[in-house]
């Protein structure tokens, strides 16, 4: 039976592979988050009986963290129930196989590898990942009454414990994730656990081991990737065509000079993450701004604020767009004196981004024009 099991994970391992090697997407960019897990499954505890009379359910609650495309660690808790099996009880009859039950919870730290990522490039993508993760754990048995039942029949179990016991668990396993969308996946994990051989209650001269496989559904916390900023082509400067020498005509009569339009002025006042406070270097430019606006009575500015697009929600982007442009409209009036009745404010949130890169999109673009 161990055979078998062995060639099923191996050929559900092969199966999993060709998908999992999806060539990597540089279009995108690593994004270290948070996830939850939530597994259920059966586990299988090493020991004297038929295969079956061994199976018991088990459950696992992991939170982890993803620090890199390849590497993440897990703190997860596996608990429900583990067997013991004894092969030859004769109290009461003839030599038979009888099984009892007990109750463990083992939480535990994982180390998690990412071998898609590690041998094939990060893809957020991939429809099948596979991972390996290895760790440690402190299980906490209790509730082995079935075993004292027994011993007190008169069979003897040479390390039968009462009460809770605590042993450290070494473990290691694998993971197959089938994306279902960039937050949810579902996936199947199998693992091996050792720990000492009183776990069992019996005298085996060898470590005691339980079996898991489970299924269940992984959630990331915050957005696990973003697209690179496309590069902008270098302009390559024109060819200077040779101009002919010039013609001295005789001037013309000059019209009667026109009032001199001002030239449109623009200033960019950029913000940090999250934040509509005008930094110090930032203030210049609007009391740059102002100066123009004083020496230019005839003009007017319109303040449009922005937020970036990869951070936050359109809801939250939009009220920080708004306040950004409310500060340096603000500023314009009670620092600097300037009319309200000069400045128009408007905001596009993160539906509208003026620059190509990311960060400088959190920004007040500030364009006077004539009245």
């Amino acid at each position: 039976m161990g055979k078998k099991r062995n060639y099923l994970v191996a050929a559900a391992v092969a199966a999993a592979l060709p998908m999992a090697a999806q060539t990597p997407d540089a279009s995108y960019e690593f994004r270290p988050h948070a996830y939850i897990q939530v597994q259920g499954g059966a586990q299988y505890t090493l020991g004297e009986a038929p295969f079956g009379d061994l199976l018991s359910p088990t459950v696992q609650l992991g939170v982890g963290w993803q620090f890199k495309p390849w590497l993440g660690a897990r703190l997860a808790v596996g608990a429900w129930e583990s067997r013991g099996g004894l092969n030859g009880y004769t109290v009461g009859g003839p030599a038979r196989n009888v099984t009892y039950s007990y109750n463990y919870v083992a939480p535990g730290v994982d180390a998690v590898f990412n071998l898609s990522n590690a041998i094939c490039g990060f893809n957020p993508k991939r429809v099948v990942s596979v991972s390996a993760f290895v760790g440690a754990a402190a299980n906490i048995g209790f509730g082995n009454d079935e075993a004292n039942a027994i011993a007190r029949q008169g069979y003897p179990l040479a390390y039968l414990w009462d009460g809770t016991k605590v042993r450290p668990v070494g473990r290691a396993g694998l993971g197959i994730d089938f994306r279902l969308a960039d937050a949810v996946s579902i996936g199947i994990e199998g693992n091996a656990n050792v720990t000492s051989d009183r776990y069992n209650s019996k005298d085996a001269g060898q470590p005691d081991w339980y079996f898991n496989v489970m299924a269940g559904v992984r959630i990331n916390l915050g957005k696990t990737h973003r697209r690179r900023a496309a590069e902008q082509p270098v302009r390559q400067p024109e060819p200077v065509a040779e101009q002919p020498a010039p013609v001295v005509e005789k001037p013309a009569p000059q019209p009667a000079e026109q009032p001199k339009r001002a030239e449109e002025m623009r200033r960019d006042v950029f913000f940090l993450i999250n934040s509509a406070s005008i930094r110090p270097d930032e203030a210049a430019k609007v009391a740059e701004l102002a100066a123009y606006l004083k020496a230019n009575p005839q003009l007017r500015v319109t303040v449009t604020g922005y937020a970036d697009a990869q951070t936050g929600t359109d809801a939250i982007n939009d009220r920080l767009s708004r306040r950004r442009a409310e500060a340096v409209a603000k500023a314009l009036t009670a620092e600097h004196g300037i009319e309200a009745g000069r400045i128009a404010v408007d905001s596009k949130g993160s539906r509208v981004q003026p620059f190509a890169e990311n960060d400088k999109n959190r920004v007040t673009v500030c364009v006077t024009s004539e009245k």
